[in-house]
């Protein structure tokens, strides 16, 4: 037990941190094994936070119930709030519903609505990410707090660096959004720090029906198809 509490020097950092680098290894290639042969679905980003009686929990089930009817998976953090309501709407549509689960103290449980060979665990919340880009065919993202704002912004740097293929960037909601997107254009824009046609690559919607529709025109545009 003493040497449990007895201070880390910096050698034994760095070599715990060495060690690590397997376990990281392994999320990246188990991710990869599951995910290429589920195949790329559309993202649906959100609070956890948000209850089942909530108007952005039956907006997000009634968005992922849409589009997994016209044909394309869901993929979600695999959690509550948010989470739940997109595979739950994936899975009453009888779709693909998939979860990216991270391990936290608080807040993430694993949703009953993921297909039981669907649910992957990650501890490291950059190697998810890594999995929710690489296999997305679009992100719609809904109202959510800190971890939401990171996944969007990781989507729009990508997508705006070309790291990425342009995949149609969707935040639902204008009520919740209209404050950070005039922010965007009111500052980031007007001091030159982004480009006029970076603004283009992100839609502001209020319902499924026009996520749905922003989703197919891009197919349409690009002569795409959804991949269920």
């Amino acid at each position: 037990m003493r040497n449990e509490l007895t201070p880390k020097n910096w050698n034994q950092v760095k070599t715990n941190d060495s060690w690590a680098i397997f376990k990281i290894m392994g999320e990246f290639v188990g991710g990869y094994e599951k995910m290429s042969r589920i195949g790329p679905c559309v993202s649906i980003f959100g609070s956890a936070r948000t209850k089942p009686d909530h108007k952005y929990y039956k907006l997000a089930e009634n968005i992922a119930k849409k589009i997994t009817e016209n044909g394309y998976g869901v993929i979600t953090g695999g959690g509550p709030g948010i989470m739940e309501a997109g595979n739950k709407g994936a899975h009453l549509a009888g779709g693909t519903s998939v979860g990216l689960n991270i391990t936290l103290p608080f807040e993430q449980h694993d949703n009953p609505y993921i297909d039981s060979d669907k649910s992957i665990d990650f501890d490291y919340f950059f190697v998810r990410k890594v999995m929710f880009v690489k296999y997305s065919q679009g992100f719609v993202v809904m109202p959510g707090g800190f971890g939401t704002l990171d996944e969007f912004f990781e989507a729009f740097t990508l997508i705006q660096t070309h790291k990425i293929d342009k995949f149609p960037l969707i935040l639902v909601g204008r009520e919740f959004w209209k404050g950070l997107f005039d922010w965007i254009k009111g500052t980031l824009l007007a001091e030159g720090n982004i480009s006029p046609e970076d603004m283009d690559l992100v839609h502001l919607v209020d319902t499924e029906d026009e996520v749905l529709k922003i989703l197919n025109e891009f197919y349409d545009e690009y002569h795409l198809s959804p991949n269920f």
